[in-house]
């Protein structure tokens, strides 16, 4: 016999509650050996790969791509003994409180509404149920213990509305029970019967589907067998697209964004031959119905990953922390002639040289002269933190968002290798391949905007740390040198600093620092 282990969604490391699911590696029937990648998950700071801890045959994968799960859910399980073949997937000596793997399947007459019950963590006869006061193993009062400093939480199994493939029967009208598990002891009262109401027809539209006004709604999910991720189930629901009635086009048989958009058409959506507003529910529709490209008027997101946490981190910061934005106009003439000499040099032909790095050497020569912008604020303990390192944040937009990967004891690296390091750094975090200690335990940070063709802006501080500084671009401007106007290369520094830590004067001067570096960069030599 074959014993079913049940992998659960591991803590990846600072402190992380949830992750999504964003692509599996292996399906039911498939042969893993340990350490083999068997998914791809999402948190908030990264992309991870989840080795498998077992080998044996996968028997079934609990939670759908694109679905979020918090730490210590069940995710996948795997037939692990000498019997594992990856058949059945069924285990008779897994015991009874095995219910994602080794109960016995049940067929159930066609039209029966389908019961979906979220499994409990840790439950009696699992035999993976971890031990008192681990994480994930039980705590006083029925609760789970989960990550330090987040609290225990419930384990009670919540059972979700019963699914139908089709509309209520005459004898499920009579009586409805209470979906949410009433004892038996106490009787429910029947609902009583709904009035009779004639349907109206609807205008056909290709591909939409709207059910007639009296008559129940199909679910928006169709059958179990549709294949389709949560945000291209909530589009089909927006365009009341029936996903039962599309041919799956999207990888493994899914339902892509595509299929639905297609079925949904350009016509205007219509009930009894009155126009309806389409997806943005403004009141009044559009000739098309549609958006830019054809596409729907509104698309809804979850707001999860980097983006939430993105949100969160700077809602704190801009409520908590007092901003002060100063800017600097700079003549960086100077700088732009150094990277050129330096990208010509025998030392620097393998590295690639650029403003930015020139930039974050001068920040890190400028913050041994204002330490104050190094700095952070305990609360808790009532003290300032005076920071005698540098780890350098460089903001970078990725397709999954903003992150501020950085570069540790940036104060201590020449030039060549800081520029290697900031390269390095913007490539891992743009691939998705940046790791959570990358993330963390930044001192400073600088946010370069000048890529985008954008002068400076005022940005926010990330929690916990004192300045950034905003590098807007470098162009050709009139500037006065000597009396005489001349074009120069000039570019506008924008810093935002904590007034908690950082005095005006101390502000300044940091700023005032780092642009006599840029104008020039032979002071560096005076204070190193």
């Amino acid at each position: 016999m074959a014993d079913v282990q049940h992998f659960r969604l591991p803590d990846v490391g600072e402190g992380l509650t949830e992750a999504e699911i964003v692509s599996w590696k292996v399906k039911p029937g498939d042969t893993v050996k340990t350490n083999d990648v068997i998914v791809e998950i999402e948190t908030a700071k990264s992309l991870v790969e989840l080795p498998s801890p077992f080998a044996g045959t996968v028997v079934e994968l609990f939670v759908e791509e694109g679905a979020t799960v918090p730490v210590g859910t069940p995710i996948i399980g795997i037939a692990t003994g000498a019997a594992a073949t990856g058949g059945s997937g069924t285990s008779a000596g897994s015991g009874a409180g095995d219910s994602l793997a080794s109960a016995p399947v049940v067929e159930e007459p066609a039209g029966a509404p389908q019961e979906d019950l979220v499994p409990p963590i840790g439950t009696p006869g699992d035999e993976q149920a971890v031990e008192p006061g681990l994480i994930g193993g039980p705590a006083p009062g029925g609760r789970t213990s989960v990550l330090v400093g987040y609290g225990p939480r419930s384990t009670e199994a919540k059972r979700r509305p019963r699914k139908s493939t089709g509309g209520p029967s005459a004898e499920g009208r009579g009586a409805v029970q209470d979906a949410f598990s009433t004892p038996p002891s106490r009787p429910v009262a029947p609902f009583p019967p709904p009035a009779p109401v004639r349907p109206v027809p609807a205008a056909p539209t290709p591909g939409v589907s709207l059910p007639a006004v009296g008559q129940p709604a199909a679910p928006e999910d169709g059958p179990a067998t549709v294949l389709a991720k949560p945000p291209v189930r909530k589009l089909a629901k927006d365009l009341r697209v029936d996903l039962r009635s599309l041919t799956p086009t999207g990888p493994g048989g899914t339902v892509s964004r595509e299929d639905v958009e297609q079925a949904a058409g350009a016509a205007p959506l219509t009930v009894a031959g009155v126009p309806r507003p389409g997806p943005t529910g403004a009141g009044v529709p559009s000739r098309s119905g549609m958006g830019w490209g054809e596409g729907p008027r509104e698309e809804r997101v979850a707001i999860r990953s980097v983006r939430k946490a993105t949100a969160q981190a700077v809602a704190l910061s801009a409520f908590s922390a007092p901003h002060v934005t100063e800017f600097l106009d700079v003549d960086a003439t100077a700088t732009i002639e150094l990277v050129e000499r330096l990208r010509a040099a025998r030392e620097f032909r393998d590295v690639r040289i650029t403003p930015l790095a020139v930039l974050a050497r001068a920040l890190c020569l400028a913050v041994r002269r204002t330490p104050e912008v190094n700095a952070s604020w305990d609360e808790a303990a009532g003290e300032i933190v005076y920071k005698r390192y540098v780890n350098l944040g460089i903001a970078a937009a990725t397709p999954r968002g903003l992150m501020v990967p950085n570069v540790k004891d940036a104060d201590r690296l020449s030039l060549r290798e800081l520029a290697t390091a900031i390269s390095e750094l913007a490539t891992t975090a743009r691939e998705g391949r940046s790791q959570p200690p990358e993330l963390a335990g930044g001192t400073i940070s600088i946010t370069n905007v000048g890529v985008f063709g954008v002068d400076t802006g005022t940005p926010i501080l990330p929690p916990g740390e004192a300045a950034i500084l905003a590098f807007g671009q470098i162009r050709p401007r009139p500037w006065v040198v000597d009396g005489q106007v001349v074009p120069r290369q000039v570019t506008t520094l924008g810093l935002s600093f904590d007034h908690r830590l950082v005095d005006g004067e101390q502000g300044s001067r940091f700023l005032s620092d780092i642009g006599r570096l840029l104008e020039d960069p032979g002071y560096a030599l005076a204070w190193t």
